[in-house]
């Protein structure tokens, strides 16, 4: 290459221009990774991580933020108002207010468009430089306008097989990872771990039903889901599955009318006991004027068997954060890559990201393998590409340069410069 390298725009532009193609050559690592038998496939885990947008904080727009700068602006404005009434005869002033205040005006114009940006959107927030970018929690309560990256990781070398960009948090994004892994390992018999954050009953429902086993950290209770008594919690009363009835620690039975209830995504039952009003430890076991009310959800059943898991396997659940976090240590403490170079929406953030993926690969597969055995192997996909190219050759051959810029015009808009250049390439050997 004589030193040759690209310089930011060509970079810039390749990004743009291939957001699916990266996405491949990411898959292609993963299939070369399997090829060496770098990749186990029998224990993942997930995690996500924050990567800084081309956005600031002074660019990111909520409800409440908006309300506060209009009511700024609305002071300013009566104040302005009030001196220039005041100042009948100070031209020089005068002046001065007029275009403060016409500036105040213009700026009112511009929040009440993004309020009503956020009106019409249903969003609960806005980026005005990265328009997909959200604020998010990163650490404890620090913020940024960021996007989030979901990763699952082979547990064998550390291997990432799978990322997505998302500007959503963890709660919702289980489910998805795990379809997406099950279809790239073609198999379901693998364990996966994920952190608390992940900890969703509608996911672990989605794990359910593609056979994929999940260790997911459990998280406190809430205080304002505990009893005044911690011991009267409900996980310490015993359920029956046969005569679908809770015990409470006094004896009482808490049953349900069988009737399911609508929540937030989810469905629950109630259970109840006439005993409570009469009971002699009410006020340790409930603060509520009815009675304690137990809610079991539909995916109850399944939040206990991960319990139970947890519990069971708690040497494999601590190997969760030494898995995801290599990658994501490398990439961004390493390798000094903490935000995204991009500001054009979520599809540009995806083709960064892939790009870092793909190098990491790249990286863990040369160190991992023997390079004799990794030089074969890029001299057999280098003959089957020129193989591949041959015979396109040869049917470009039979179809004819005509032919051939006919379909191209219908069929392949995008490659017509090239279409076009094989043919002129063709007609000349």
């Amino acid at each position: 290459m004589k030193g040759l390298v690209p310089d930011h725009n060509t970079i810039s532009n390749f990004r743009r221009d291939n957001p699916k193609a990266i996405k491949n050559v990411f898959r292609e690592t993963v299939q070369m990774a399997k090829h060496f038998d770098l990749i186990g496939g029998k224990l993942l885990a997930g995690d996500s991580t924050k990567f800084r947008a081309q956005n600031s904080k002074k660019n990111n727009f909520n409800e409440k933020k908006i309300a506060r700068h209009l009511s700024y602006i609305e002071e300013k404005l009566a104040q302005y108002q009030s001196d220039l009434d005041q100042a009948d005869e100070d031209t020089e002033k005068q002046s001065e207010l007029s275009a403060e205040i016409a500036k105040q005006k213009q700026r009112k114009v511009k929040y009440e468009s993004l309020k009503e940006q956020l009106n019409k959107t249903g969003q609960e927030q806005i980026s005005t430089s990265d328009p997909d970018s959200r604020q998010m929690i990163v650490r404890n309560n620090i913020t940024e306008v960021a996007y989030n990256v979901q990763a699952s990781v082979d547990a064998k070398n550390c291997i990432p097989i799978d990322y997505k960009v998302t500007c959503n948090n963890d709660s919702k994004a289980m489910g998805n990872m795990l379809q997406r892994a099950k279809c790239i390992l073609g198999s379901n018999s693998f364990t996966a771990l994920y952190d608390k954050g992940y900890h969703t009953g509608s996911e672990f429902g989605i794990a359910h039903q593609i056979g994929v086993d999940v260790l997911v950290a459990i998280p406190a209770i809430p205080r304002s889901s505990q009893s005044p008594d911690t011991a009267f919690n409900v996980e310490n009363f015993y359920y029956d599955a046969k005569e679908d009835s809770y015990t409470c620690l006094q004896g009482h039975k808490l049953t349900s009318n069988g009737s399911w209830y609508r929540g937030n995504n989810y469905r629950f039952r109630q259970y109840k006991t006439r005993a409570c009003k009469t009971c002699p430890v009410r006020f340790r076991c409930t603060s509520s004027r009815n009675g304690k009310i137990v809610q079991r959800s539909e995916y109850t059943p399944l939040l206990e068997l991960n319990r139970t898991r947890v519990e069971r396997e708690k040497a494999k659940y601590k190997r969760r954060q030494a898995i995801v976090e290599h990658p994501f240590g490398t990439i961004k403490r390493q390798w000094d890559y903490a935000y995204i170079m991009t500001k054009r929406g979520i599809n540009r953030a995806s083709a960064d990201i892939g790009l870092i993926f793909t190098a990491y690969n790249l990286r863990r597969i040369f160190n991992l393998t023997d390079h004799k055995h990794l030089k074969q192997y890029l001299r057999m996909l280098w003959l089957r590409f020129l193989a591949d190219l041959n015979m396109l050759g040869r049917t470009l051959r039979l179809w004819g340069p005509i032919h051939i810029f006919h379909q191209s015009k219908s069929l392949l808009p995008g490659c017509l410069p090239k279409i076009q250049a094989i043919n002129l390439y063709l007609i000349e050997i």
